[in-house]
């Protein structure tokens, strides 16, 4: 084996996707193709053949995949996963020596320097290559060489020796002499499409009562499916629906002290009528949230359900396993901070308790039983306050028996650390983007989550508020800012979220100056929304939706490219679809108070557009068609009327009364 290596001359280096030497599993879903690349390259220049191996973990076979050489030594080949799970992948590389031979020939035979000695040479590989098992086509190989060695360069014998059929051949019996293999077995783990594309509806189920004042049901919830599932989300994400302690209950706009009607916050759980495993009594009953999931599927909707783990002073945790929490000097159980806030509410759960493995798969359990009742997603509150093992761990636990489990990690904390949660199993993360305005803000920070490294295991969840956050560009701007960060967050990535009905009601009320607490946020109180607002943004949300379920483009994020404008206030970015060849261009006014145009500069050849030729831009908001020549067009946005559009591109009109139409 040791004389073996020292024989063979290629390099494999730099595999994508490969997350951190192999240590974490890459990520890709059903129906989405897994692109593998690899720099190969060897001494000399002898022609390489390489090939992508891949199979599900367990498999006893490969199955191969001939590699594409690109560009300065980059190597490429795809494929489609089958089935849920993870993948192993490889790559294996050789020099072909016969591909070698006929290039050379070629070259020979163009500059009048052909031997016969040429031709012998060939048909010594392909005596090599025709065992004799080979039946029919050990003759077909052996004729060929009869013809290679006959001592005269004819045209008959080029003809054979160049033949393409011939080179399969060959390429299919050949030995791979002294091969490379990677010295890795990098992993995927491929997940169900939701994990990859997602619309996400936040809301309370205790303010979805239609009589104010009167705690909602979650039987009020399935008569709220039809409002939802209108506006074109497929996920309805509710807030932990368990029971609320009332030792430290906190009270409207997070006073110290609750009055005796205020509900307390959903994330303070556990009292004597149950917790983790438990629905709020005024809810309803475990029964009425199954019939809630049934209901939502009826309609094309999922229940995402939110898991924290943190506990009340009054969870049956805290009585049963007093360990699993951090003590104080006193003796007393530590409760929550973030100096100079305190969370008096709330225990944190001490991961490094002695009854860690206990206290874990207690955990997994909730997952589990919740999973039983048909939830498949779950928004992880806080992740990023729990051990990064424990997550490594139980996120595959609860795939083993439930591979359609897809996890958000709802974690806006340090880049690295959100990072490795992403790393560490979880499907979706939130991200910065309610705090990125600007277009260079934007540019630059979508280009580091759409590139590689990152886009190998991250798949980032946008969303403009959520009950925690209302940004002061909402706060400010207006209608027309609420419009524009839908538009960004629905097509700058795959999958989105929005909190409402604050949201299309255009909440916009802090708490004091300065602060992205909500005025009487949910979080502490029970609020009654007018849902037949004429002003709210239902319409334009279901018409954004429309527009992302019926063009594959926007259902990926690793084909986001950026385009440059004149006008710094002016985004202007592309998504592509290989398989559909469909683009989609985006342009927003970032601008929420004044009309804002400019020119922008289209890659037309990149995006397949005939450059000598018109094209139409349908506008998928207001049906609009535009008809634009050549790569720059001009682009003028009044945001009280359209704070962007959402362009499909049709690349190639089919007669003149077209262009007539549509201009």
């Amino acid at each position: 084996m040791e004389a073996e290596r020292g024989r063979q001359r290629v390099v494999i280096e730099n595999v994508r996707p490969e997350v951190d030497a192999g240590r974490f599993p890459g990520k890709a879903s059903l129906g989405e193709e897994v692109i593998v690349e690899a720099d190969i390259f060897a001494d000399g220049h002898d022609l390489l053949a390489a090939r992508l191996l891949y199979r599900r973990e367990g498999s006893p076979g490969w199955t191969e995949i001939p590699m594409a050489h690109r560009v300065n030594d980059r190597w490429q080949a795809s494929f489609r996963p089958g089935g849920l799970g993870v993948y192993e992948i490889s790559v294996t590389a050789w020099v072909d020596r016969f591909a070698t031979w006929r290039r050379d020939l070629e070259k020979k035979q163009a500059a009048g320097v052909l031997e016969t000695a040429d031709l012998r040479a060939g048909a010594l590989l392909l005596r090599e290559t025709a065992a004799p098992e080979l039946g029919e086509d050990t003759r077909a190989l052996s004729a060929v060489a009869d013809l290679l060695d006959a001592g005269t360069v004819t045209p008959g014998a080029m003809e054979a020796a160049l033949d393409r059929g011939l080179a399969l051949l060959v390429e299919h019996y050949a030995e791979r002499h002294f091969a490379v293999t990677y010295s890795r077995t990098p992993t995927i783990r491929v997940e169900r499409e939701r994990a990859r594309f997602s619309a996400w509806y936040e809301m309370f189920p205790r303010s979805a009562a239609s009589e104010p004042h009167r705690h909602g049901t979650l039987l009020d919830v399935i008569e709220r499916l039809p409002y939802v599932a209108g506006m074109g989300f497929d996920v309805l994400y509710l807030p932990p629906i368990h029971p609320i302690g009332r030792t430290h209950r906190k009270g409207a706009n997070n006073a110290p002290g609750a009055g005796p009607d205020d509900p307390g916050s959903p994330w303070a759980i556990g009292s004597e009528e149950g917790g983790h495993f438990s629905v709020h009594p005024a809810l309803g009953t475990l029964e009425d949230f199954r019939l809630l999931v049934d209901e939502a599927a009826e309609v094309g909707l999922e229940i995402a359900l939110d898991i924290a783990f943190q506990c009340s002073p009054d969870h049956p945790w805290v009585r049963e396993h007093p360990g699993w929490f951090r003590h104080r000097p006193d003796g007393s159980i530590q409760y929550a901070e973030n100096p100079p806030k305190k969370y008096e509410d709330i225990y944190p759960l001490d991961f490094e308790t002695d009854d860690w493995k206990n206290l874990w798969e207690a955990l997994k359990q909730v997952f589990l039983f919740w999973a039983d009742t048909g939830v498949r997603i779950f928004r992880v509150d806080n992740p990023h306050t729990k051990a990064f093992g424990f997550w490594e761990w139980v996120i595959p636990e609860v795939q083993r028996s439930h591979p359609d489990a897809v996890f958000l990690a709802e974690a806006f904390t340090r880049p690295k650390v959100m990072y490795r949660l992403a790393k560490s199993g979880f499907s979706q993360s939130y991200t910065y983007f309610a705090w990125r305005n600007t277009a260079a803000e934007l540019k630059d920070y979508f280009e580091e989550l759409s590139r590689p490294p990152v886009q190998d295991f991250l798949r980032p969840n946008l969303w403009p508020n959520t009950p925690d956050i209302l940004p002061e560009q909402l706060q400010v701007g207006g209608r027309a800012a609420f419009r524009s960060r839908l538009l960004l967050a629905a097509t700058l990535g795959a999958s989105y979220g929005i909190y409402g009905p604050a949201f299309e009601l255009g909440e916009d009320r802090p708490r004091e100056l300065g602060s992205e607490e909500y005025l009487d946020s949910e979080k502490y109180q029970i609020r009654n929304w007018d849902l037949e607002d004429p002003d709210s943004l239902r319409d334009f949300i279901a018409r954004v939706n429309k527009a992302r379920r019926e063009n594959p483009a926007l259902q990926q994020d690793r084909n986001l490219r950026f385009h440059r404008t004149d006008n710094e206030t002016l985004l202007c970015y592309s998504k592509r679809d290989a398989a559909t060849q469909s683009s989609v261009l985006v342009v927003v006014n970032l601008d929420p108070h004044y009309t804002q145009s400019g020119w922008i500069d289209l890659p037309l050849e990149a995006l397949e557009i005939d450059t000598q030729r018109p094209f139409q831009m349908h506008d998928l908001i207001s049906d609009a068609r535009f008809i634009w020549s050549g790569p720059r067009n001009y682009i003028e946005l009044d945001p009280r009327s359209a704070p962007g559009h959402i362009f499909r591109i049709r690349r190639k009109l089919r007669t003149e009364r077209d262009f007539d139409y549509f201009m």
